[in-house]
């Protein structure tokens, strides 16, 4: 079973300006189908994003995609998106943050901007089908239905940042990257094949719409300065800092604390109280979570209709754990085999069945062992 289906199809390709992008959308021309390339304008003022090559917010990255798109052959439009980039993605990231949790911009992306409004907006105009150049598979099962799958390449796969696609979202998507075990550097030789000159374009990096990669520079701006106390377990005053939001689960670097622990081994950011505005610190064992509740599932087809047993993956390059999991009341509630550390509110939980994405969900709350503090 394949990405291309049988008929030739009216497609919208989302090209960012990068190699992978141009490189799928000329797949999709190739195959046969009938290839349009739109950039996502996402920035009001798009020298306040990346500059150089390493977003896709610039008048830069626009002109490399209609470069690309020229030399496909397709036609190529720029969509202007940025008000709903500015408020379902940006605004929403500094909320998250404010509220102390640790969201994902990509992930909001995806499943509010590029398989939302963008596809929102291809289908009323007559397509069938939005592409990207992200890399994971789309299965076709025998009844007509439709699996998102890992990327036949591990080592690329971003099935994690797709995970929020639901049954109608996925029936509409095409990732011509995915089901070929080509690594980025073939990527790069067959669009200089193809004579693309994003060939050697570096690869975006961090949160494209925070211009010098410094977020809590990005955040302070926006927030302000907001002096609050860094506690250790027992509530001891360790320390002071400027805000909050500058901080995460699970982070190490950048505390500012004055003298060492008694046993001289680090101390970890534990907890972030929006509330008293008082960051917890402690060991690394006392970040070993063993139970999450999750919200906002979204599904990948069917809902599961009881408790099961599948793999997670809790950040998007991380690795897989095993859970058992099972929704109650709207709310999925997952254990783990073994205690994983480092989780954090606002992030998301990928559920795997073996490579097929079942779905997703925003963490709410943490159980953790041995320590009593939860997040």
């Amino acid at each position: 079973m394949t990405e291309t289906r049988q008929r030739p199809l009216r497609v919208l390709a989302a090209m960012s300006g990068g190699v992978d992008s141009a490189v799928a959308a000329a797949r999709a021309a190739e195959a046969g189908h009938d290839v349009t390339g739109v950039h996502l304008a996402l920035s009001a003022n798009p020298q306040s994003f990346r500059t150089g090559a390493r977003g896709c917010c610039t008048v830069e990255d626009s002109r490399d995609a209609r470069r690309a798109a020229d030399v496909i052959g397709i036609p190529f439009y720029v969509w202007d998106l940025a008000e709903r980039f500015r408020e379902d993605v940006v605004e929403d990231f500094v909320a998250e943050y404010e509220a102390g949790r640790t969201p994902n911009p990509c992930l909001r992306c995806n499943e509010k901007i590029k398989f939302a409004a963008l596809l929102d907006k291809a289908l009323a105009l007559g397509f069938d089908a939005v592409c990207t150049g992200h890399y994971a598979t789309v299965v076709e099962r025998e009844d007509g239905g439709r699996e998102l799958h890992r990327a036949s390449d591990m080592a690329k796969d971003q099935s994690y940042v797709l995970g929020v696609l639901d049954e109608r979202q996925l029936a509409h998507a095409m990732f011509p990257l995915g089901d070929t075990l080509t690594t980025k550097d073939e990527i790069r030789a067959e669009a200089e094949r193809r004579g693309l000159a994003v060939a050697k374009k570096p690869d975006s990096h961090d949160i494209c719409f925070i211009a010098d990669g410094d977020t809590q520079g990005f955040l302070a701006k926006r927030l302000g300065r907001a002096e609050g106390d860094i506690v250790d377990e027992s509530g001891t005053k360790l320390g002071t800092h400027d805000g909050a939001y500058g901080f995460t689960i699970g982070q190490r670097k950048g505390l500012r604390i004055g003298h060492p622990a008694p046993d001289g081994k680090p101390r970890y950011v534990l907890d972030i109280s929006p509330v008293d505005n008082t960051v917890t610190v402690g060991p690394a064992e006392a970040l070993e979570v063993s139970a999450l509740t999750a919200v906002r599932p979204r599904w990948c087809g069917t809902a599961p209709s009881g408790p099961g047993t599948y793999t997670a993956q809790l950040r998007a390059h991380g690795g897989e754990t095993e859970v058992s999991a099972e929704l109650v009341g709207g709310e999925l509630r997952v254990a783990f085999a073994e205690p994983v550390r480092g989780v954090a509110p606002g992030q998301a939980i990928v559920l795997y069945d073996g490579t097929r994405v079942v779905g997703s969900a925003t963490i709410a709350s943490t159980t953790r062992r041995p320590s009593t503090v939860t997040a």
